[in-house]
């Protein structure tokens, strides 16, 4: 990575021939995950994410410095490589998941990218389960581009009727919204409990170049928010979705983004869930222990009167400054030892949502950090979540 202080900056791989480093990724315009060097030497194999997903590639090492190489995809389809194994001649071992799975073992053909299932710790779960139907959809930008969004349906979908839609903000804010599995942020339960899920991959995600992935530095409340309300209005349009019945859900900068969207939906959304979000800039500022993300993402420190980006951050970008708009009930969830986001950003936005007389809930982990990692609290945490979306949806 070449700037300091920047953790989503690109990953690339550097070799070093004749003693000299060489970037072999340089001319690549995507970022690595992950990689292994090839048995023999004369490869390395990595896994990055691509368009919505995330896929194992290899990269040839050239033997001398003025021999250039670039990176070549083994594996394609609506699924995660999410981590390499080990390889084995002309076999590479893989774990890989998608939206409708748990991770389990593969195998690549490294010669055609062929993959064929090695375990099946889940198919006895999933053989007795109706599960949903992932779709890729492109939607339109409000500044003319072409944005991956994915529309996750209830099992045993019926076009005919009218489904509750939910608008999943994502994290990081530079994460990958990919094929991924988690035991919280569920699609597919999400899915089972009668909701169609609208992920849009907006401005900051990785595997679309590394501008799309860049941009959403120091504009956190800019093109990414109007990113999330095309993709949800998109949606809208259809016979299917319940316009009545919106609601948007999300942690950490997917947490921020519920935040910001209550002062400015529109009334497009009926009911919110924010886990441990950023609510107020400043105070996060002077709190949170990751003092160089703040200081690349947003800009810099409050204080600096000078710095134009720093203060569009803290002045135009903070969701505290809109809570006069806020008119929707809101479910808040926070960790007691989240150091990243600490605890007042969660108190905060539950006082400011209690003095307003909105309907409201704080949901409070003493023991949890910026995730739910005890088994019991996750329990709560999906008994909670569905209870809400149940009450105000």
């Amino acid at each position: 990575m070449k700037r300091d202080g920047y953790e989503a900056d690109k990953n690339d791989i550097i070799i070093r021939i004749d003693n000299k480093p060489v970037n072999l990724t340089a001319t690549w315009d995507g970022t690595v995950n992950s990689f292994i060097w090839g048995e023999k030497g004369n490869k390395i194999y990595f896994v990055a994410p691509v368009l919505g997903t995330v896929q194992l590639f290899e990269i040839a090492i050239p033997k001398k410095m003025d021999h250039k190489s670039y990176p070549k995809q083994i594996t394609k389809g609506q699924f995660d490589v999410n981590g390499i194994v080990g390889q084995s001649d002309n076999t590479m071992v893989v774990k890989r998941r998608d939206m409708n799975h748990a991770v389990e073992i593969y195998t690549v053909n490294l010669s055609n990218g062929e993959m064929t299932q090695l375990t099946h710790v889940n198919d006895a779960v999933y053989n007795s389960l109706d599960l949903s139907t992932v779709e890729k959809r492109m939607i339109e930008t409000t500044d003319g581009k072409d944005m991956l969004t994915w529309v996750i349906y209830p099992p045993n979908f019926d076009a005919s009727k009218k489904y509750p839609t939910l608008l999943y903000c994502q994290g990081g804010p530079q994460g990958a919204l990919s094929q991924f599995y988690s035991f919280r942020w569920n699609f597919q339960l999400m899915a089972a409990n009668g909701y169609i899920i609208v992920a849009p991959s907006r401005r900051g995600m990785p595997g679309f170049g590394v501008e799309w992935n860049e941009q959403i530095s120091k504009d956190y409340g800019g093109q990414n928010m109007q990113d999330y309300l095309v993709a949800i209005d998109e949606l809208a349009k259809e016979s299917y979705v319940d316009e009545n019945r919106l609601g948007s859900i999300g942690a950490s900068y997917g947490g921020f983004s519920v935040f910001y969207l209550a002062g400015m939906h529109e009334g497009r959304f009926k009911s919110f869930i924010s886990h441990d979000g950023i609510f107020n800039q400043r105070s996060m500022y002077g709190t949170t222990e990751e003092l160089f993300f703040v200081n690349w993402d947003l800009g810099g420190p409050y204080w600096d009167k000078d710095n134009a980006a720093a203060q569009k951050s803290f002045a135009k970008f903070n969701p505290i400054d809109n809570v006069d708009q806020w008119d929707t009930p809101i479910l808040i969830i926070q960790g007691g030892k989240d150091y990243r986001v600490p605890i007042g950003q969660g108190l905060e936005a539950f006082q400011a949502a209690q003095l307003r007389g909105i309907k409201s809930k704080l949901l409070y982990f003493p023991q949890e950090n910026h995730w739910v990692l005890n088994k019991h609290n996750s329990l709560v945490w999906q008994r909670e979540f569905y209870k809400w979306l149940k009450e105000t949806l």
